[in-house]
Formats: structure tokens, C-alpha cells, sequence
């Protein structure tokens, strides 16, 4: 009875290692075409046109930055609450900061950055540009004014 159990077990693993063996070497296109085909939100054609120019950008978040003031006076005056200048926040919001950041802490940013990518460098992407990176983590931490 228990040579039988033994070569019973024996057959039907050596069954299921064949049969894994041959799903796996048979199945490799069905897996790289999931998620590709009519339903899917890519697939992998490139409808990307060309990157659109400074100015372009520039006059898109202007447009945006108005539409989100003007929306938030409609809600300000729903309220009961006076209304606010669209165009005076418009211009407050967009121009640059003038007042240059405090050198210890664009100092010590500037070594988060570095920080940063080194370990980007690590994981196998690309760095960042440190200046730009500085100067971008100074704006949100002056904020808004």
C-alpha cells in the first residue's frame, strides 16, 4: 500500500511539473497583452503631440488660476461674504517671489536635493536638476504672499 501511495504521488507530480513547465512556455504572449487592446485607456499608441511652448503654458495657468478665483468669489458671495479682486490675487499669485530665501535654509535644501538624488541615482532614475529643484522647494515652503 505505501509503494503504491509513493508512485501515485511520484505521477502526479511529475504530471503537474510537465504541465506547469508547459503553461508557462506557452502562455508568454497572452501576458504581455494584458491591458492592451480597444477597452484599455493605452494602448501604447502615442497621441502625445509636441510639448506645448512657455508662453502656451504660461497663458493655460493664468486662464486657470482666474477660473479658480472666480469660483471661489461665486462660493465667497453665496456665502454672504465679500467678494474679492479677481485680477489683484490673480496678479499676487502669479508674479515671483521677490524677497531671496534665507542662505542657510536654501543651504540646507540644497542638500535634501542632493540627498534626493543620490537616491533616485540608486533606484535607477535620472537626477533632478539641484538649482531648479532648490528654487522650486523654496517657493512651497515661502508659499503663497
Amino acid at each position: 500500500m505505501d509503494t503504491a501511495f509513493l508512485v501515485v504521488t511520484v505521477v502526479v507530480v511529475a504530471v503537474g511539473l510537465v504541465a506547469g513547465v508547459w503553461a508557462s512556455s506557452t502562455s508568454g504572449e497572452a501576458y504581455r497583452q494584458i491591458g492592451h487592446g480597444g477597452l484599455s485607456l493605452n494602448d501604447g499608441t502615442d497621441r502625445a503631440g509636441p510639448a506645448p511652448s512657455a508662453a502656451a503654458v504660461a497663458v493655460e495657468r493664468e486662464a486657470e488660476v482666474r477660473q479658480l478665483l472666480e469660483a471661489r468669489n461665486a462660493r465667497r458671495a453665496a456665502r454672504g461674504q465679500p467678494v474679492q479682486d479677481v485680477e489683484a490675487e490673480l496678479a499676487r499669485l502669479l508674479r515671483a517671489p521677490t524677497a531671496p530665501a534665507d542662505p542657510a535654509l536654501a543651504a540646507e535644501v540644497r542638500d535634501l536635493v542632493v540627498a534626493r538624488n543620490a537616491r533616485r541615482v540608486r533606484q535607477g532614475r535620472p537626477p533632478l536638476d539641484v538649482e531648479a529643484e532648490v528654487a522650486r522647494s523654496l517657493r512651497e515652503l515661502q508659499g503663497p504672499g
